[in-house]
């Protein structure tokens, strides 16, 4: 919960920046910033950088990156809860991902945490073949924000995975590694010379990421894939709250139908802990 109020935190100075600065300047400022903050945050610990699975963590590292490609642009394209919304279909991958490759238990609990998730998420999108006339929210942005979700949830997978061998702080510290190369030839084909509010801006959204990626990736470390990332569903509620008071975005009934579904997915995920399938209680 503490990672979604942070991502939130970060979408909001992301959008304001898109505002004067392409997309790839912004993936690039927060690849630079979150590179020097967690090469200093392992120095100070004394923790090995380069860890062991290290195919794992480069392909964590390029998923995450595109996710967050896809993500900086939906949250410009769209307005800022339907753009978190959109995202946050991540779960469903999750779960069958989880599922498929992982071999975690996919409960009734989570079957039903899921469903009005999902549901949730259609009644914000609101597609034509269903709802009858063309979308009111932009095509691209839709397929993007979706491409987001399913890219996060190869990257949340994999953490899974990452967690029993990695140290989280090495997992984001490859993350940071390469989505800053990646970024850097994009950035300057397109580059526009910030301006100070800009550049802080940017600042601001690196170091939002880094401590979301901190508190996301601990807590992947620490709980199932699917349930965690579920669990990460209210930060549709500060998305919400943020584009309200923020943009001054109006809400339909539509999509506050909708995260209402999602906030009823997050409270039956807590209203009963639950442990990891091989995990057993203990005196």
């Amino acid at each position: 919960m503490l990672s979604a109020l942070a991502f939130s935190a970060m979408s909001i100075q992301v959008k304001l920046a898109g505002r004067e600065l392409p997309v790839a300047m912004l993936v690039l400022a927060r690849g630079v910033v979150t590179l020097g903050m967690s090469i200093s945050w392992l120095s100070v610990r004394r923790i090995s950088p380069w860890g062991k699975n290290k195919r794992g963590l480069v392909q964590r590292a390029l998923f995450g990156t595109g996710a967050l490609a896809c993500y900086f642009y939906a949250v410009n394209a769209l307005p800022l809860t339907e753009a978190t919304v959109l995202h946050y279909l991540n779960p469903v991958f999750v779960a069958l991902l989880s599922a498929a490759f992982l071999g975690e238990r996919v409960d009734a609990r989570l079957v039903f945490a899921l469903g009005f998730a999902l549901l949730g998420t259609v009644l914000v999108a609101r597609p034509g073949f269903l709802f009858g006339g063309a979308t009111p929210l932009a095509t691209l942005g839709i397929a993007v924000a979706l491409g987001s979700a399913f890219l996060s949830a190869c990257a949340y997978a994999t953490v899974r995975t990452l967690a029993r061998t990695e140290h989280s702080d090495v997992i984001v510290f490859y993350f940071a590694l390469f989505a800053a190369p990646i970024a850097l030839p994009f950035a300057v084909a397109r580059w526009v010379w910030p301006s100070p509010t800009g550049w802080l801006l940017m600042l601001g959204l690196g170091v939002m990421t880094q401590i979301g990626q901190t508190f996301m990736t601990r807590g992947l470390a620490l709980t199932p894939a699917a349930r965690g990332t579920t669990i990460g569903y209210v930060q549709i509620v500060f998305a919400s709250l943020f584009g309200v008071l923020v943009f001054h975005e109006k809400l339909s009934a539509w999509t506050l139908g909708g995260a209402a579904l999602v906030v009823v997915a997050v409270i039956v995920l807590l209203s009963k802990p639950s442990l990891p399938v091989a995990e057993k209680p203990r005196a």
